[in-house]
């Protein structure tokens, strides 16, 4: 063996008992496994993992490192947490498929997540040309961690039809769905919406199951943020079941939460929606964040009529005094779609990030608290600040329900997603601490899930929907993408006072049988490459 690593207790990714034994790792693959009391393995490195726990990699189902993972060898927000896979191309806003027009509007749209990207070479336009530069990474070595990609339906609607509000001809929509197309046969897992953030808001449900439809034939998923985690959430996450079943694809519901002073208590109605579903043959997988606050951008708040043609109109009707004022109406009396329905109430939204660091006197304060300071009005404050930063703010907005979170994360069908926006001076601690909160807080700490199916809920079942054949399992065969760690101390180190702080009791994580982090340090190997959608012809 390359590697064996002795007396580990082994959480093997199916949910059943741990047991000890030892592993043993030959290029890049789980070799073996021996369990105590039978013949020992022998290898070129043996590492004592007493008092340890081996687990799979951790699959981050739902990640905003599309260009984190080309800027950033280290990488350390993911790999320190024991992920070794992360979904990109989510929320329908990301960087393939473009041409120059699309990719110069999708940079601006989503600066906030990602950066503005004058630091990349985007030297692709498909999604295979993205996949293909993933694999490169750095020199050709590679990326830090893993990942796989979504095509995003917000920016295959902008390619096709650019930012306009309307439906789409039969022509745009054809063409839509050759781009879908194209991108599955590259190798994407599936199809991402983001129907709360224009320019895919503006899509009907015809449109979207046309599009599934599509997915479905390859074999791959759709991952919606649906319309609502406010107001209507229920109706929101129904009219993602009945538009899947429709298209007779597999649904997997983006940071599945009911968030909002409406939803309080709900998560069970919820759950009995996915479960009559389930118990008629839908095929229904969510992921979820282990924290109550959300994280997106301030521009994201807005009603979809003041996106409609693209940022540059957006920061026009802003400086209007009079649709200022209408803007203004919509968010806090009426409730825009842009924030879920609900009359958005300015002591919830705490600035995280800024692009222009000459405002950087707004992070970490509310926009009440701001405007307070500032003696005016939060609206005045929040336009200001959207205009002089572009559209270019992030936030967190405190609208969670702890008994909401805790519910949902015990349903069979859960998975892990950070949702974790790693741009911003104060970003949301789920970037860097989401699976050893997971681990430690809830697992260890509350009990709200045993260990095993803690980790079952992290590794085997996001594996299982991205229908990956030799990951999410310690198992002899598998790929060596494994997580060794202290099942007595491991927890996040971020808060949301230090969001960027790594976690404890993660000392080793290795990719293809190397170390990632070896004795709780980031090693300079790039093992990480684009995982694509396991080739299946179309079904005609």
């Amino acid at each position: 063996m390359d590697l064996v690593v002795r007396g580990a207790r082994v959480i093997d990714g199916s949910g059943g008992p741990s047991f000890r034994a030892d592993a043993g790792i030959r290029d890049g693959r789980i070799a073996a496994l021996r369990r105590e009391g039978g013949p020992p393995l022998s290898g070129t490195r043996v590492l004592d993992a007493d008092g340890l726990a081996l687990a799979p990699g951790f699959i981050d189902m739902h990640a905003h490192s599309d260009l984190a993972l080309l800027r950033d060898p280290d990488h350390s927000a993911k790999a320190a947490q024991g992920v070794t896979l992360e979904v990109l191309g989510q929320d329908g806003l990301s960087y393939a498929p473009v041409d120059d027009r699309t990719l110069a509007e999708v940079r601006r749209a989503i600066a906030g997540w990602n950066g503005d990207g004058s630091d990349i070479d985007f030297d692709w336009r498909t999604v295979g040309a993205y996949l293909d530069r993933l694999d490169r990474g750095f020199d050709g070595e590679g990326i830090a961690v893993n990942a796989a990609y979504l095509i995003p339906q917000g920016t295959v609607r902008m390619y096709a039809m650019g930012w306009e509000d309307r439906e789409a001809t039969p022509q745009e929509l054809d063409r839509m769905r050759r781009l879908v197309a194209e991108g599955l046969e590259q190798g994407a897992v599936g199809l991402s919406s983001g129907l709360t953030y224009t320019p895919g808001m503006y899509a009907p449900d015809a449109e979207l199951t046309a599009l599934c439809e599509v997915v479905a034939r390859y074999g791959g998923y759709y991952c919606p943020h649906h319309r609502s985690y406010g107001a209507g959430a229920l109706r929101a996450y129904e009219e993602m079941v009945e538009l899947t079943r429709a298209a007779g694809c597999a649904l997997h519901l983006a940071h599945a939460t009911m968030n909002f002073g409406e939803n309080e208590g709900r998560a069970p109605e919820l759950l009995a929606l996915l479960d009559r579903a389930l118990a008629t043959g839908s095929d229904i997988t969510l992921d979820t964040y282990p924290y109550t606050p959300g994280c997106t951008t301030l521009a994201a708040m807005l009603p979809s009529w003041a996106g409609a043609g693209g940022p540059e109109a957006v920061l026009a009707r802003l400086r209007d005094g009079a649709t200022a004022e209408r803007i203004r109406h919509d968010l806090e009396v009426v409730g825009s779609d842009g924030c879920h329905g609900v009359p958005i109430d300015w002591e919830t939204i705490e600035i995280s990030g800024v692009g222009d660091p000459g405002l950087m006197s707004y992070v970490g304060e509310t926009v009440a608290r701001s405007a307070r300071e500032l003696g005016e009005a939060p609206w005045t404050t929040a336009r200001r600040l959207l205009v002089e930063d572009g559209l270019g703010s992030t936030i967190l907005q405190h609208v969670g329900h702890e008994e909401n979170v805790r519910a949902i994360m015990r349903h069979r069908v859960h998975t892990g997603g950070s949702d974790g926006i790693l741009q911003g001076a104060k970003p949301h601690p789920r970037a860097y601490g989401t699976f050893p909160h997971y681990l430690g807080h809830y697992a260890r700490d509350l009990g709200v899930l045993p260990l095993e199916e803690m980790v079952a809920h992290l590794t085997s079942r996001p594996a299982a929907r991205l229908r990956l054949p030799d990951r999410g399992l310690v198992k002899e065969g598998y790929r060596a993408d494994v997580v060794l760690f202290d099942p007595e101390t491991v927890a996040a180190g971020a808060t949301f006072e230090r969001p960027r702080t790594l976690p404890t009791g993660i000392p080793y994580v290795l990719i293809d049988g190397r170390f990632v982090i070896e004795d709780g340090r980031r090693t300079d190997v790039l093992a990480g490459r684009a995982v694509r959608r396991t080739p299946t012809p179309p079904v005609i």
